[in-house]
């Protein structure tokens, strides 16, 4: 039988019964460096879809001919979306340095979630309304697509264990940086739908992608500044501007093509030697 002191005044609860002992701690003890730079990383990601609204979709729909504006509202959208990634690389080595929370893990899957999710599948949202040779609702069966694998892929990052050093399925970054590329390439809508779907489809697959540690991580972060650089130059019209800017898209999307084709042939290449070796044993 409970016993309740009736001085006691109602709702009170004793400070040791605090379970999380949370109830007084400081938002700043409770959040990490690392988590202040995944948070850096989810506002990039609405800062982009802002700017694509406004600068893009907004101008379309009321019939503005400032093409000016377009083009520097993209170059804006895409380069926030280069941010967050300088973000979701950084608080990663930053947690592995210093500490991390423990909500840490489900910020970075938010934060990658509206960065690398929702931000390109609005993009490709938009480019089917303002593209002259685009279908709108394939458009957006396609930017469905491109979220759902996001969701997907960081779902199953968050369940399965890996083998330490690798990615299964492209990383939702390059990812969005892939689809993004395609865009701005500006091909025929046939072509670009289907390589969206394509770069949906490396992100939920099992293709082991590496992690940008070390050399590859200082490779990375050099390509996203001059990738950053180049959108610059387009968005102000820089002679040969345009021309860079399709450059560093393609090399881009051949980069996100090549990495697989080299994850496969290496499997190739480890199963066909394990058999050697099988069948070596076997001989007597």
């Amino acid at each position: 039988m409970t016993v309740i002191d009736p001085d006691t005044p109602a709702g009170w609860v004793p400070e040791d019964e605090d379970a999380d002992g949370t109830q007084d701690m400081p938002l700043s003890m409770r959040l990490s460096i690392a988590d202040t730079l995944t948070l850096g990383n989810a506002t990039c990601g609405f800062m982009a879809v802002y700017f694509t609204t406004t600068g893009i979709l907004i101008p379309h729909l009321t019939g503005s001919d400032e093409s000016g504006m377009a083009r520097h509202s993209a170059a804006t959208a895409v380069i926030l979306m280069l941010m967050a990634a300088v973000f979701d690389l950084f608080d990663g080595l930053v947690a592995r340095k210093l500490r991390s929370s423990p909500m840490g893990a489900e910020l970075d899957n938010l934060s990658d979630l509206i960065s690398f999710g929702l931000a390109p599948a609005y993009f490709v949202l938009v480019y089917g309304m303002v593209a002259d040779d685009a279908h709108q609702r394939v458009s957006a069966l396609a930017a469905i697509v491109v979220l759902l694998a996001v969701v997907l892929r960081l779902a199953r990052f968050s369940c399965v264990t890996l083998k330490d050093g690798m990615f299964q399925g492209m990383p939702s970054p390059f990812g969005a940086l892939t689809v993004v590329s395609i865009v701005l390439l500006e091909l025929p809508f046939v072509p670009t739908l289907l390589a969206i779907i394509g770069v949906a489809w490396l992100m939920v697959s099992r293709v082991e992608y590496p992690k940008p540690r070390g050399v590859l991580a200082v490779a990375m972060l050099s390509w996203i500044v001059a990738a950053m650089g180049l959108l610059a130059a387009w968005a102000f019209d820089a002679p040969g501007g345009q021309l860079l800017l399709q450059t560093g898209c393609a090399l881009q999307v051949v980069l996100g093509a090549v990495i697989p084709l080299f994850a496969t042939a290496r499997r190739v290449n480890t199963f066909r030697d394990n058999r050697r070796e099988a069948r070596a044993a076997q001989l007597p």
